[in-house]
């Protein structure tokens, strides 16, 4: 039987997950609620992100695998696309991946990576030897 996403050091990406969930989305939901005129884009960026990182806990605390491999994909490739295409002075109309997460210290670049890590091992750990 192979390790649960949700066990060991997946308790701990599951709450790191949990927070950005909660941190992106209320953030957006804010934003468009009082701002969305300032910078509609950015602001619709930040609540996609909030829903990636949303499905992501879900499937990581809920053992999908193949969601959970797919979400992470999805949040990588907008970490690194909305990263190499936001300029620094964008920083007033920022998204949670602008500037690949410059605004939250850069985990939102790092945690794909180790998400995906996290994914990878477990299957390793799983297969035959």
């Amino acid at each position: 039987m192979s390790a649960s996403t949700r066990t060991g050091f997946g308790r701990i990406l599951v709450f790191v997950y949990g927070v950005f969930a909660l941190a992106a989305t209320a953030r957006a939901l804010v934003q468009l609620a009082t701002q969305a005129s300032k910078a509609p884009v950015a602001y619709s960026l930040s609540l996609f992100s909030g829903l990636v990182y949303i499905v992501a806990t879900w499937a990581l605390a809920t053992d999908r695998r193949r969601v959970a491999l797919v979400t992470i994909c999805v949040e990588l490739t907008g970490v690194l696309v909305i990263g190499t295409l936001s300029h620094p002075s964008d920083i007033d109309r920022a998204s949670v991946w602008s500037d690949y997460g410059n605004g939250y210290g850069f985990v939102p670049l790092v945690l794909p990576f180790i998400g995906l890590w996290w994914l990878w091992s477990l299957g390793r750990s799983s297969s035959p030897g």
